[in-house]
This record gives C-alpha cells, structure tokens and sequence, in this order.
C-alpha cells in the first residue's frame, strides 16, 4: 500500500501550533528530514467531536504515510487525545504494522513527576482536550499521587493565529483563564500549556503567574521523548532520511499558511497545498 523506502518524519496538526512541537523536536534532531502537514482549512479542532477529530487526523495520517513518512507525531493535543490511540489500535495493524504515530501528551505526562514538588499540576488547553481527560488518564498512570486541575481556554489559539499574542485583549483572557485555574487549586506548582499554540502566549502566562510556579510548554519534552524513542527502536530509525530539510504542506491557502507560520518559526516557509477529503 505504501512505499517502503526511507521517508522523512510527518508532523501533523489541525492548525499552526504544532510548528512549536516542529521546532523543538528539529532543535534535538537537526540531523533528520521532516514533512509538516496542517489542516489549516478545517481548524480548530478542538471543539469538534471525537469521531470528526479521529477521522480527520486518519486522513492526515494516511497523506503523510502515503507521501514516504515512516513515522508521524500528531504535534496536536486535541487529535492525540481524541484520535491517537483508535489509530494505533484500529488502523495501523491494517495499514503497515511497522510503521508508527506517536503522540504528545504521553511525553509530558513522563516528565511532570519530576517537575512538580507540591504535587498539585494545573493544566490550561483546550475545552476539547480537557473535556477528554487524556492527561488525567495518562498521569494518573505513571504518578497516581499528582492531582491535576485543568481549565478550558477556547479563545487562546485564536488569539495566536490572528497575531494578537502580544495585544491587551490577550492579556485579558490569559490572566482570566489562569486566575481561574488557581482558584480551583492553591497549591498548583506547575502548569502543563496543553495547546501547542500556548507558548506564544509566554510573555503574558508568566506575568500572571506567581512566582515559583513552572511553566510546562510542551516541544522541548517532546523532542526529549521522540529521541529516546529512536534509541530504543533503531529498525525504524534506520527508515528516516537525514538531510536536515524540511517540506510543508497545508489544506489551505499557501500564501496564507507562509504568513501565519511566521509568527510561530520567524522564519519564510515555502508550502503546498494538498487536499485530505
């Protein structure tokens, strides 16, 4: 069905976010070739519905695959939470069964225990993500002692993409929607950002965060994972190309793609369009 060639790795997500799980992970593994799809036309995910969400990300999946990607990473919370695990379990057994999707809330839910001292984590993401309790299953599971608060935030990643990170509207919501969180728990001394478009909001999360609490965003932990990955699965490793090169593609408009990847990379991106349906 697919072609068994060394491919580079794909990097899905519903929108732009997942350029940050991109960039961390080519900071950690420059050395490899990476294929970057958004499906920016039917963004947001994260109010959609898990069967929409699933059936989506199986098209991103099957497009990446399909264009010599051996491994995907679905750089997207909400389609790690509501699609990951059907397509491991369901798909790729019928697929390839070599080939691989990885997601990224398991890597951060590895790392939180050694990152909280309280034991008290909060969790800021979208309502979908949250309404999903991924990350309560998958922490609850590796450190059943942390307890996790999370508040969904469904303007955020809007916020983003319009190029507004730095406006006193965002500001605004940033510092209503993190208040809220710490109401529901004092004692919180880390917050996991569970959207990969939050890092963008940096400059106002720390503002109106007491100090002392640690900001978790989620690419550099990501990247740590994939890496460990590799090392321990080296049949699949040696199906990646190295040539440190970089393709994007989107199911939007590739002039608006370049402009808005800008603000995420700082960085002109050359991209092409594909259809997924």
């Amino acid at each position: 069905m697919f072609s068994h060639s060394p491919g580079p790795i794909g990097i899905f997500d519903s929108g732009y976010g997942g350029l940050t799980i991109l960039h961390g992970i080519r900071q950690r593994l420059p050395e490899y070739d990476y294929m970057y799809l958004g499906d920016n036309a039917r963004a947001p995910y994260g109010s959609r519905s898990f069967e929409v969400v699933y059936q989506f990300t199986r098209q991103a999946v099957l497009k990446l695959f399909d264009m010599g990607c051996q491994l995907v990473i679905l750089g997207c919370n909400t389609a790690s939470a509501k699609a990951l695990r059907s397509i491991q379990q369901r798909d790729l057994p019928e697929w390839d069964p070599d080939r691989r999707v990885l997601g990224i809330i398991r890597p951060t839910a590895e790392v939180i225990g050694n990152l909280t001292t309280s034991r008290h984590v909060g969790l800021l993401a979208t309502p979908g993500t949250i309404l999903s309790g991924s990350y309560e299953l998958e922490i609850a599971k590796l450190f059943p002692d942390i307890r996790l608060s999370g508040v969904g935030c469904p303007l955020w990643a809007s916020i983003v993409e319009a190029g507004e990170a730095d406006s006193p509207g965002a500001d605004y919501f940033v510092k209503k929607r993190i208040d809220m969180l710490l109401r529901k728990d004092p004692d919180i001394d880390a917050i996991i950002l569970g959207c990969t478009h939050y890092p963008l909001l940096m400059n106002s999360i720390v503002t109106h965060v007491p100090p002392g609490v640690r900001i978790i965003p989620q690419g550099e932990y990501v990247a740590n994972s994939l890496r460990s990955y590799l090392d321990r699965h080296k049949s699949l490793e040696s199906m990646l190309t190295r040539g440190g090169g970089c393709q994007y593609l989107t199911t939007e408009s590739e002039e608006k793609f370049s402009e808005t990847a800008r603000i995420f990379l700082h960085e002109q991106v050359n991209v092409k369009h594909v259809d997924l349906g």
